[in-house]
């Protein structure tokens, strides 16, 4: 039988969590990504329609890099929890991070085309600061 849920400790544990997951530059299919459960159901638990269990929320106070008090709103601690050393993605750019997770979706011929497409804008478009383009390595003509 399923246990009623306590609205107000699920509305303050999923407000918690959006303000840990926005502090943070992440997206609620980020969190739900990296805990390994669909955004549908991250994005429900963040909206107070359902609480975590244990596990899932001990995952989720890695993930925010927060105490379960501050998500459970206990105590006055709204300290990070001290971590492992993060994985560089959770530093990358959102929009990197959105088209990473489109990536993983496509078959592999899509992904030798985008890769494709991506070697040659970097090839054609200066960065940032440079004054022009990159120029592709002249091929050398082969010698008989």
């Amino acid at each position: 039988m399923r246990e009623p849920v306590d609205h107000k400790l699920a509305t303050l544990l999923g407000a918690a969590a959006r303000e840990a997951r926005q502090r943070l530059g992440l997206t609620q299919g980020d969190v739900a990504e990296r805990m390994g459960m669909a955004m549908e159901v991250y994005s429900r638990m963040e909206r107070g329609k359902m609480l975590p269990r244990a596990q899932t929320l001990r995952r989720l106070c890695d993930v925010l890099q927060v105490s379960a008090d501050t998500l459970l709103g206990v105590g006055r601690s709204n300290a990070p929890v001290p971590l492992a050393p993060r994985k560089s993605t959770q530093e990358d750019p959102l929009e990197l991070r959105r088209m990473t997770r489109k990536l993983r979706e496509l078959e592999p011929a899509q992904l030798r085309a985008v890769s494709r497409v991506v070697n040659a804008v970097v090839t054609v478009m200066p960065r940032s600061g440079d004054a022009s383009p990159a120029r592709p390595a002249r091929k050398r003509r082969a010698t008989a």
